[in-house]
């Protein structure tokens, strides 16, 4: 007798749509970490020449303009992150843009750490920008760039002012090396090793524009800073923190993973390939929403949506019908089958959106994987709808 509901002949070659760690690049193994100087310091003269290298090549990667500083730094983006807030504001008033989890929480460390006066924050709700036509050009500004837990991104950087004052400080940590960054419109830029390439997580990159060394430079907060926050030294830039000199100890191992994502990136074509294959992952998924009525963008706007974290909603009748916690409940489901099939893991929403999947859709995802995994959602969809209540 035939299934009433069949599982899909096809299953993904990887199963890893994890938001981060996102998947290794296509044909990683562990041999491409032989080379790690192991048991070495990292102030050795090879040690501090590989991290450096992960420097030289990011910048030439991602095309940023000369002039930038580009830094290893310690605790992820999140690190990157927490020293441009705590060393560089104060000195105007701040434009916080918050869409989603991660920009609320730098929201929440401005206002309720720093808690710096002159503060506005610009918010939306998941699924929405805020009205970035309130951002004043006189104030600094703190905004992702693109939302990793909604899967809401900036279409463009229209909104910020070429003559700004202030500082445009830019969290781009899912952003980086999967969407074009209008390094002209930016002033700080943070990222971690662990989303578009596939790297490992601990260390996190913190470039600066000409301007934000300025500030840096001129400014000293009236707040005490740790050391692993300190960028200057007598009124200077700590040059060393941006030719090698990490602050804290790196892993070596780390090192050389973050070192083979990057050669791979030059390897295919550089950034336009990053972004090629981050896009087409996009499109399938766009191609498969467009085609049944279960499920829908979180993002409500075609422009914003991401090409890397790509949240999506459950909009069948039997889902929506459910109350809060009901949703919930379906959304765990729905996740632990397909984990159980092991087709798709890590797709949870993030523990602070609405209910959904969220896909990793990064340069290191192949496209034939994400359509592969795709029929497997319809099938988890409708074993779900099948259940009695």
């Amino acid at each position: 007798m035939a299934q009433i509901n069949p599982r899909p002949s096809q299953r993904p070659a990887s199963a890893c749509f994890s938001s981060g760690p996102c998947a290794k690049r296509p044909g990683w193994s562990l041999a491409a970490l032989d080379g790690a100087l192991l048991g070495r310091s990292h102030r050795a003269p090879a040690a501090r020449a590989r991290l450096a290298e992960v420097i030289a090549r990011s910048k030439a990667v991602l095309r940023m303009p000369a002039g930038w500083r580009l830094g290893i730094v310690p605790a992820s983006d999140t690190g990157a992150v927490e020293m441009a807030l705590w060393s560089l504001l104060g000195p105007r008033g701040v434009d916080v843009l918050a869409w989603e989890s991660f920009s609320g929480e730098w929201a929440t460390d401005i206002t309720s750490q720093l808690r710096l006066p002159g503060v506005r924050l610009l918010q939306a709700p998941y699924g929405q920008l805020p009205d970035l036509t309130r951002a004043d050009p006189k104030h600094d500004l703190v905004f992702v760039w693109n939302g990793t837990t909604s899967g809401v991104r900036l279409p463009d950087a229209e909104w910020i002012a070429a003559d700004r004052e202030g500082l445009a400080i830019c969290d781009a940590t899912s952003a980086a090396f999967a969407m074009d960054l209008p390094w002209d419109k930016l002033d700080v830029v943070t990222w971690s090793w662990q989303k578009v390439l596939g790297g490992e997580a601990a260390h996190g990159m913190l470039a600066l524009s000409p301007r934000a060394v300025e500030r840096l430079e001129s400014h000293t907060p009236s707040w005490p800073l740790p050391k692993i926050f300190r960028l200057t030294k007598g009124g200077r830039l700590i040059e060393g923190i941006f030719q090698g000199d990490t602050i804290n100890t790196p892993s070596m191992l780390v090192v050389e993973d973050a070192l083979d994502g990057l050669r791979w990136a030059e390897a295919i074509g550089g950034l336009p390939a990053l972004i090629a294959r981050s896009e087409a992952n996009l499109a399938a998924v766009a191609e498969w929403v467009e085609g049944q009525p279960q499920v829908a963008f979180l993002a409500e706007r075609p422009e914003t949506r991401s090409c890397t974290s790509i949240c999506l909603r459950i909009v069948a009748p039997w889902f929506t019908a459910l109350d809060t916690a009901g949703q919930a409940a379906a959304t765990k489901a729905l996740v632990a089958l397909l984990e159980g099939e092991g087709v798709a893991l890590d797709v949870a929403p993030y523990r602070d959106a609405p209910p959904g999947l969220r896909l990793w859709g990064g340069a290191t995802v192949e496209t034939a994987d994400l359509r592969a995994v795709l029929p497997w959602i319809d099938w988890a969809l409708a074993e779900l709808a099948s259940r009695p209540a």
